[in-house]
């Protein structure tokens, strides 16, 4: 690695490290030599001249704290000498312009997706079964055993199996073998799908419908839409107990208001009307075979990458995800939008303090009055329970460098790139227009990517520093790792690895477009994303209300 720090915006006041520093180290950064008061690891950073106490830290060009203590020149920063602060924000100013990148690379091109009768293009074909509320997991459940070993779908459980050796080794006497046993030498082949059209059964469980508020209620009904609308979805069964909360009527409804024309294939029962158990079941089962029989003549047909619909989520950050892995999927994210394509920002509270900068590039004053409003009310939800966006560095992310929410929000928004902000999306508000479109969810990895594929995410990008195996039930997830030393390290989640940035090997305009690449492969069903392969389907609502 030939540079030993960064500087990632002219007016920061604080340098990156990108190897692990040494104190009394002498480094020249335009003409000026700073002697390291202090030893600084890679990832975290270092003041460039003397700072006071309340002066502000600037990084990527903006404020993302503030000195608590004095700190000199070259002295390391952390928790112990600066406290998270942020730019406030107003309404739209100056004029923006977009220089959107070349993409005549790409112009021709196509994915093969599956075309879905109101026009939206899948990158896969799953089936959904899901409850609408708690009480009926169990019975989504025996559906899942069923279905999943009968059709194929299943592979062999690898821990399962090893188990069942260590036994046997154990009843056999062979106890120092125990030890030495490898665990890759039990593992076996899934057996062969029954339907060749169809990438998978997925079962939606979840913990709300009933008992909250009805308004999450609403939200969940509003979530599950999403999912059944999403192109990726060929049909759904939907259980229902009958008296819940989350009502039958309002998934219709619904999906009335997200999809008019809503013509995909839709079974829903309800027990308390069915009778029995073993009555339920048999109907559930018989009608999801059909559907999914029905569902495998569908087939792979080219279609236009501007229906390509990309979320941008980041997890498990570390102090390269904003210099790396983010800003390369923000150029991947440049690059789909110049191509008449969606893509998808979440996570609010990681905005926190480039709030103006989005204002800045919205489309119109209704647009960014919006965003501001959602994040003002978020911050106030949030300050009303004894907490706050300053609160959301987690542990991980402060250790590799990550120490206030607005340095955490600078980098984690650079996933976004640099377009125009097309519109700004509520909790499960489904895409209505192509661009760079903002949604309202928590930091929260899961319920980010949960909410995601609820507004219409087909495949996600999904960068990390440290290390998130997070999938999605029905958008595929590819997993953008900060640094090649991580992507080494958990080879079975990581994807695509932007630790060349890092090391100067590759610029982040090469990356994005390598990443860009990669989504076409994997919405064309060439590559399948590690997520997929290890079956990381996870799925949990946003719950905003109390529980009654």
């Amino acid at each position: 690695m030939s540079k030993k720090f960064l500087r990632i915006h002219p007016s920061d006041n604080v340098l990156v490290a990108l190897t692990d520093l040494k104190a009394g180290e002498k480094l020249s950064e335009n003409e000026k030599t700073i002697v390291l008061k202090d030893a600084v690891q890679a990832k975290h950073k270092f003041a460039e001249n003397e700072l006071k106490p309340e002066d502000e830290i600037l990084m990527y060009g903006v404020v993302v704290g503030k000195a608590l203590s004095t700190i000199p020149v070259g002295g390391a920063i952390g928790t112990h000498n600066v406290k998270h602060k942020s730019n406030s924000f107003a309404g739209r100013s100056g004029t923006f312009q977009w220089n959107a990148p070349d993409v005549s690379r790409w112009k021709e091109k196509k994915f093969l997706g599956y075309h879905r009768a109101d026009g939206q293009v899948g990158t896969a074909n799953y089936w959904v079964v899901l409850p609408l509320v708690f009480c009926e997991n169990r019975n989504v459940n025996v559906i899942r055993e069923a279905f999943e070993e009968g059709l194929g779908f299943s592979k062999k459980n690898t821990y399962k199996e090893f188990v069942k050796e260590l036994v046997k080794l154990y009843r056999d006497g062979k106890t120092d073998t125990i030890q030495s046993l490898n665990i890759s030498q039990s593992i076996s082949e899934s057996s062969a799908k029954i339907f060749k059209n169809i990438d998978g059964i997925k079962f939606l469980t979840h913990e709300g419908g009933c008992g909250g508020t009805r308004q999450d209620s609403e939200a969940l009904c509003a979530l599950l839409a999403g999912y059944i609308n999403n192109p990726n979805v060929a049909g759904a069964t939907v259980l229902s107990l009958g008296c819940q909360n989350a009502q039958v009527s309002i998934l219709q409804e619904k999906l009335a208001q997200i999809n008019p024309n809503f013509k995909k294939p839709l079974i829903v029962l309800e027990q308390q009307k069915e009778g029995t158990e073993l009555e339920l079941l048999e109907q559930a089962i018989r009608k999801t075979f059909i559907g999914i029989a029905e569902a495998n003549k569908m087939q792979r047909k080219p279609a236009s990458l501007s229906k390509l619909v990309i979320g941008l989520e980041c997890g498990g950050s570390d102090g390269f995800s904003g210099i790396s892995a983010n800003p390369s999927v923000g150029h991947a994210s440049d690059l789909v939008v110049a191509l008449g394509g969606t893509t998808i920002l979440s996570e609010f509270p990681e905005l926190c303090g480039v709030e103006q900068e989005l204002i800045n590039r919205t489309a119109d004053d209704k647009t960014a009055n919006r965003f501001a409003e959602l994040m003002r009310s978020y911050s106030k939800a949030a300050e009303a329970v004894g907490s706050g966006f300053d609160m959301n560095p987690s542990p991980g992310n402060i250790k590799d460098g990550l120490i206030t929410d607005a340095m955490k929000s600078a980098g984690a928004a650079k996933k976004g790139g640099t377009s125009p902000v097309a519109d700004v999306l509520d909790y499960t508000e489904y895409v209505r227009r192509p661009g760079l479109n903002l949604l309202c969810t928590p930091g929260n990895d899961v319920e980010s990517t949960t909410a995601m594929a609820g507004s219409g995410a087909t495949v996600m990008l999904f960068t990390t520093g440290l290390g998130t195996p997070t999938g999605n039930p029905i958008a595929q997830v590819i997993k953008v790792s900060s640094n090649t030393k991580l992507a080494q390290k958990m080879s079975d989640i990581i994807d695509v690895d932007c630790g060349p940035v890092i090391s100067g090997e590759k610029t982040i305009e090469q990356m994005g477009e390598a990443i860009l690449d990669h989504i076409i492969a994997v919405a064309s069903g060439l590559i399948i994303p590690k997520a997929v392969i290890l079956n990381q389907d996870d799925f949990i609502p946003w719950k905003r209300g109390v529980s009654l």
